[in-house]
């Protein structure tokens, strides 16, 4: 495998040393290692193509093999719609934690780590470069809402607002994802993240409202930081949402903005650090 080394801005021979300069050295690093990743989708399609089909495929075969079937307030194309999107989002994870781990066990990692380049630098221009393909994801998914009669009643700023929390969500997982890649070291490891990451979808108010499920469930689905979102976008779009008298139902748009950036503030740091004792 080769890794792209060229940059876009010339940089000193040694590492800067004033806080501005260093700044400007991870963004040039950064963004080198987020070319790198996207060179490799434009090289390689068939990753890019397939989870594009499979988001696609969630979301058709819920709305029409299963959507006769479900009990939810409204129609439940407007009911589905953002709950899979929010879904996409962190099913995300995996390919996440797939490609940094692949990396690792290829020597890749410990290639960049031996060139002179910021040490944050390998872990954002991955999350960058995923991102960068969520929201790719992402459009292709609300071009298939509104192909099969979903839309967002909410206005233009509500619809924008709306996405940005379902990017903020992906960012969340992105970090991590880049952690347990780190710390897995594995690529054959993604089975074990799917067991976790699985039942944190599904148990949730993505498919179903809460209140149709037991009651000692119930309230554990809707403090589920995905089924934050879900609802928040749900109420940004206008959208049927389930209905209770819980807090957190009656406020989604707060709790959808606090989990990810308390994930964000947790695992970004731990990435870091993982990433700058790999050889310890």
């Amino acid at each position: 495998m080769t890794v792209a080394t060229h940059e876009s801005t010339p940089r000193p021979a040694e590492p800067p040393t004033t806080v501005g300069s260093r700044l400007r050295w991870a963004v040039a690093d950064t963004w080198t290692v987020t070319r790198r990743d996207l060179a490799h989708w434009v090289n390689q399609p068939g990753m890019l193509v397939a989870n594009l089909l499979f988001s696609v495929m969630v979301l058709l075969m819920f709305g029409f093999l299963f959507g006769g079937a479900m009990a939810v307030p409204g129609d439940y194309w407007e009911f589905l719609v953002p709950g899979v999107f929010a879904l996409t989002m962190v099913f995300g994870i995996e390919s996440t934690f797939t490609a940094v781990s692949t990396d690792l066990a290829r020597g890749v990692t410990d290639r960049f780590r031996s060139l002179p380049m910021s040490a944050s630098a390998v872990v954002t221009g991955r999350a960058s470069a995923d991102l960068l393909n969520s929201a790719v994801t992402l459009a292709a998914l609300v071009a298939t809402g509104l192909a099969v009669g979903w839309r967002p009643h909410g206005g233009l700023a509500a619809t924008v607002v709306a996405l940005g929390l379902l990017l903020l969500l992906r960012l969340a997982m992105l970090w991590v994802g880049i952690y347990l890649g780190l710390v897995a070291r594995s690529p054959e490891s993604v089975t074990a993240l799917q067991i976790l990451v699985w039942p944190l979808g599904f148990l949730s108010n993505a498919f179903v409202s809460p209140a149709t499920m037991p009651s000692w469930l119930g309230p554990i689905a809707e403090w589920n930081p995905l089924s934050a979102t879900v609802a928040a976008t749900r109420d940004l779009f206008e959208n049927p949402g389930w209905t209770s008298d819980s807090w957190i139902a009656a406020n989604p748009v707060l709790p959808a903005v606090v989990w990810p950036v308390l994930l964000i503030a947790v695992f970004f740091p731990l990435s870091v650090r993982r990433y700058r004792q790999l050889s310890r």
